[in-house]
């Protein structure tokens, strides 16, 4: 066997094309979006939480208003309900835990040593699942049933009590697109969570014991695995609320055998402890 060689100055290799490449914003947005480089995810991470504070913000603004004198009525109770709902769902789900890992992103391997966190694209992909999460959330306003056809966000509060949250009490796919929303957003923070612990675990420079590791450092390890210990289980009950939502499972249904206040130890498992997942970092930035 030989092999053939072929001239760069033949006409056939000089009239291909080299591949085009994106140039100026292009290129740039393009460089941000297939990143998975643990700086420029952390600064997308913090800036998404702003973006989402933002919204939420104006959000609280309306009840604010709303509330501000006895018998105004700037916006309807049902409507009020649905801003209460997805201000709370996006205060601690798009603000807070999207800020909290934005900065662990950035600063953690830059204080143990690391080039970057363990698992590069399992970073971009949590960051891109809580994204998406976000969007399903936002996206109930014109895809949920509402009245007369029109668009509706959820109104079955930020915890979503079961059985209130089934189809019999809360017709339509809002609720639904609700649960997938944090659900969704779940599965991208347990992914950031364990990248942070095996990136603690594995990636210290050398001399880097526990013992000299930063205080913020600590706390972020210690709120990554309480992230581990308190987001399955609420995923569990979301699992199950779409389980009777669309198969008709009864899990919360007492009259088919099932509980009606098994969804709030399974909430608050997880909702109690997310203040300190949300405190606990604070703490190691004034240490």
């Amino acid at each position: 066997m030989t092999a053939t060689f072929v001239s760069t100055d033949s006409p056939a290799v000089r009239d291909v094309a080299p591949p085009s490449e994106p140039s100026g914003v292009l290129a740039i947005l393009h460089d941000w979006v297939v990143t998975v480089d643990h700086k420029r995810l952390g600064i997308m991470y913090v800036v998404t939480g702003l973006v989402f504070l933002v919204i939420g913000g104006m959000e609280a603004f309306v009840m604010r208003l709303q509330l501000a004198r006895p018998g105004l009525t700037l916006v309807p109770p049902d409507t009020f309900n649905r801003l209460f709902t997805v201000h709370g769902t996006t205060m601690v789900f798009l603000v807070g835990i999207p800020i909290v890992f934005g900065f662990a992103n950035y600063l953690v391997p830059l204080m143990i040593g690391a080039r970057d966190l363990a698992f590069p694209r399992l970073n971009a992909f949590g960051f891109w699942v809580l994204l998406f999460g976000g969007t399903l959330l936002y996206f109930s306003f014109i895809g949920g049933d509402g009245l007369y056809g029109a668009g509706s966000a959820p109104a079955v509060g930020w915890f979503a009590y079961a059985p209130l949250s089934e189809r019999a009490f809360t017709p339509g796919n809002a609720t639904d697109y609700w649960n997938l929303s944090v659900l969704v957003t779940g599965f991208g923070t347990i992914a950031t969570a364990i990248n942070l612990i095996a990136t603690i675990a594995t990636m210290r420079a050398p001399g880097m014991t526990l013992g000299r590791m930063p205080v913020y450092v600590w706390t972020m390890l210690t709120v990554s695995a309480m992230t581990l210990l308190i987001l399955p289980p609420l995923s569990a009950a979301q699992i199950m609320l779409l389980l009777d939502r669309f198969l008709g499972a009864h899990y919360f249904d007492t009259q088919a055998g099932g509980s009606a206040v098994i969804w709030q130890p399974f909430f608050w498992f997880f909702a109690h402890p997310e203040v300190y997942v949300l405190m606990v970092p604070g703490f190691g930035f004034v240490s």
